[in-house]
């Protein structure tokens, strides 16, 4: 099993080689027991590959643990510990935790000359990865002599055929690059390629890597069109060794992966930007670079749970009944901690239960890709056949410039490509993020201020304005509809409420639909199931609840919610009568019963099967991470926004029912497949924790995930009696006129916008649609 799993990992199969690796160790501990040299080596093994996987918080354990285990098991002084060494430093170098890394290095490399002689391939690895790190310094003085010793021994010692031969010439060249000796790193980058090529074959790693140093040393003597074919090449490898590993590991372990690749994107789109702005084959580039990453883990995660939902077969609904019901009990935990369980026991158990969580998203990726047939890369032309003709897509991307001559990345960008239904994709620096920031709090505070005159909150939209959009609009042509995909902190402004420069609102010109990135499109243009009636919940009675079974044995907790800080079962939340009256009127035009009151609850919710609508009304939040050492989401961002339902204020301690606090974590358990609407007529639905490339995680994300075509989502505290208003004429809209689901809402805003009582954007501009914009009549 080890040797198996060492093998994928020398060819780049990584997510082959974990299961066994995992494997290996488990079974060695059972035969061997805990304390065993061939345990050691399997920590430092599976350390090895996490390291190669970005998943460095997970290497650093095991390589200690392995380390300590063969100092005592073998002493000191033993080839084994030098090893151990060696990669606990390289783990250091990667994390730019140099100052660790310079005396484990040296040590290694000492004791290995000591035990194995001057002539060895383990001291080659030393002095060559001494010489990375002296690289990494911008010591290249000290760094040349040790790369020409490592790979004068390497060819001695293991032939001039061997893929560590390739990697010293890779590695030697990337230092005459750094130089500027640009003649001696071609030529030696060239050797490493082809050898890299012969012995590895065209879709190993390595082989990218060499392509994309490649086109980085053409690129920094501005040969731009070579570089450009490097750089197509090695990006196409990347992309097909992405589409494999991401079956490897839960969401985090995931997102660590494609962090290891991201230079590469932000590389691409450097080249176009910095170096040929003109280039349109640099920018096709950039900008299909941009569509296989952004947004990818969210239409990972998606396609594997549609995927496992369509099938019928026992293991494949087994293992969604258990993910969901583990993530119930965690929500259930965080917000609602026994007082019973001493912190420390409380702590525990959330990490059971997220480990759990996080054991069964990594069986369901491995199931679905079972049944799954390996997508076809994302092209331009793919995206371009779905956006109509008046419309276009604006992708906007947050990156850090690369500059090849210094090989240094500067402060992050802001940069938007334009893609419209015919012609060649355009694109545009925006200026530094930290730039936007002070405009967009000036923005954000006059926007939700209802006392501040209309004047005031149009000229901080119109200085964002000038910022963002002013410099986008004259790429748009004649396209009135904008599918606009926003990065990291873009996410939170609604475009609709920009100025531009004749004082008129952006939505008074433009209509948006907003996407977590152009690739959504193949997802909503994939046919669905059979839907059933609209679902419609809303004003819960949130001091009680008509569940009438109680959760299942293993959901159950000993609750009372006791999180003193964080304790939602003490803001005494209110009633909604807006809410109400809302959530009868939209039912009576579609003809069903809404669950109200004591009816309106979580265990209701989550017996949804793909309602064709589903609208939920009640009080929203996103919960910025309370200063508490008592409150601990781990990594699960989607624990921090959740709906108020039904029995939320219920503090009974013999309570086993669901406690009404309903998350984006349990949301994206719901069966939505294909739901063509989600509205969340709440506050705060469209917020959550920001994550550069893929969006926001919050209660949009989660739905996503759960199958929905389209969501309706706010931004900010909504009020009452104006949503009420909104979300009526909204519906009026779709099911009168039939209007598209992101034009019906413009429609309303322009209204609201035109009326004495409505005119402020804190009543008009709370709401962004989001997903599908096409009427759901015509599908």
């Amino acid at each position: 099993l080890n040797n198996l799993a060492l093998l994928y990992q020398f060819m780049g199969k990584y997510q082959q080689a974990e299961p066994l690796y995992s494997q290996a160790l488990e079974m060695r501990r059972r035969l061997l027991g805990n304390q065993h040299p061939d345990v050691a080596d399997s920590l430092n093994n599976l350390g090895l590959l996490y390291q190669f996987m970005g998943r460095y918080q997970q290497a650093e354990p095991l390589y200690t643990q392995s380390l300590e285990m063969r100092r005592r098991l073998l002493g000191n002084q033993h080839p084994d510990v030098a090893q151990s060494l060696n990669n606990l430093a390289g783990l250091y170098d990667s994390m730019g935790r140099y100052q660790q890394a310079e005396p484990l290095y040296t040590q290694s490399l000492e004791m290995n000359r000591l035990l194995l002689g001057n002539q060895h391939p383990d001291v080659a690895s030393n002095l060559n990865n001494l010489a990375a790190l002296y690289e990494s310094m911008g010591r290249y003085s000290e760094a040349e002599p040790l790369y020409t010793q490592a790979l004068e021994m390497r060819r001695r010692l293991l032939g001039k055929e061997h893929p560590d031969v390739a990697l010293s010439l890779n590695n030697l060249a990337a230092l005459y690059d750094s130089m500027g000796r640009y003649q001696q790193a071609e030529s030696l980058y060239t050797q490493a390629l082809e050898m890299w090529r012969r012995l590895l074959g065209e879709e190993h790693p390595d082989v990218a890597l060499s392509l994309n140093n490649l086109a980085i040393l053409h690129h920094s003597q501005g040969n731009i069109e070579q570089a450009l074919e490097f750089l197509e090449t090695g990006l196409d490898i990347q992309e097909l060794n992405l589409e494999r590993n991401l079956v490897a590991g839960a969401e985090k372990q995931k997102r660590e992966y494609i962090k290891t690749i991201s230079g590469t994107r932000d590389g691409a789109i450097s080249l176009h930007l910095n170096s040929a702005p003109d280039d349109q084959r640099a920018a096709g580039l950039a900008l299909t670079t941009i569509l296989r990453r952004k947004g990818r883990l969210l239409d990972f995660l998606t396609h594997s749970q549609q995927l496992l939902r369509k099938r019928l077969d026992f293991q494949s609904q087994k293992l969604l009944d258990r993910l969901n019901n583990t993530r119930t009990q965690l929500a259930n935990l965080t917000y609602n901690r026994p007082e019973n369980l001493s912190l420390e026991e409380y702590r525990t158990q959330l990490n059971e239960l997220r480990n759990q969580e996080q054991e069964l998203v990594v069986k369901i990726s491995r199931r679905s890709r079972e049944f799954a047939q390996i997508n076809q890369p994302v092209t331009i032309e793919t995206i371009q056949q779905l956006i109509p003709l008046d419309t276009a897509l604006v992708e906007f991307v947050e990156y850090k410039p690369f500059n090849p001559q210094k090989s240094s990345w500067g402060n992050r960008r802001y940069a938007a490509y334009v893609l419209r239904s015919q012609g060649a994709p355009q694109g545009i620096d925006l200026g530094e993020v930290d730039a936007f920031k002070s405009l967009w709090e000036t923005l954000e505070f006059s926007l939700q201020t209802v006392y501040l005159p209309i004047s005031k909150v149009k000229q901080a939209a119109r200085k964002m304005d000038e910022k963002l959009m002013a410099k986008v609009r004259p790429l748009l042509g004649d396209s009135r509809r904008i599918l606009l995909s926003p990065d990291s902190f873009l996410n939170l402004i609604p475009f609709e409420a920009l100025v531009d420069q004749d004082n008129r609102y952006l939505v008074e010109s433009y209509g948006f639909t907003y996407l977590t990135s152009g690739r959504d499109l193949l997802r909503l243009s994939n046919p669905n199931p059979k839907l059933t009636q609209p679902v419609l919940l809303g004003a819960p009675d949130f001091d009680n609840s008509a569940q009438t079974t109680a959760l299942g044995e293993e959901n159950q907790i000993v609750a009372t919610r006791s999180l003193r800080d964080f304790n939602p079962s003490e803001w005494g939340l209110s009633p909604l009568p807006g809410a109400l009256e809302e959530v009868n009127a939209i039912a009576k035009m579609l003809g069903v019963e809404p669950l109200l009151g004591a009816h309106a609850n979580e265990a209701a919710l989550k017996q949804v099967t793909r309602p064709r609508i589903l609208h939920i009304a009640t009080h929203g939040f996103f919960q910025e991470r309370p200063d508490s050492e008592e409150f601990t989401n781990g990594d699960n961002a989607l624990l921090q926004s959740w709906l108020a339902l039904a029995g939320i204020n219920n503090n009974k301690p013999d309570n086993d029912l669901e406690d009404g606090i309903f998350t984006a974590l349990e949301a994206t358990g719901l069966n939505l497949s294909g739901t063509k609407l989600v509205v969340l007529s709440a506050c705060n639905t469209g917020l959550g924790n920001i994550s550069a490339g893929e969006g926001i995680y919050g209660l949009r994300r989660a739905l996503v995930i759960a199958g929905s075509e389209s969501q309706v989502i706010s931004l900010w505290n909504v009020n009452d009696e104006a949503t009420k208003y909104l979300m009526v004429s909204y519906y009026q809209a779709l099911l009168d006129d039939n209007q598209g689901r992101s034009e019906a809402l413009r429609r309303i805003q322009l209204q609201m916008l035109g009326s004495p009582e409505y005119q402020h954007p804190i009543y008009w501009a709370s709401f962004i649609p989001s997903g599908n914009w096409r009427s759901m009549v015509e599908e």
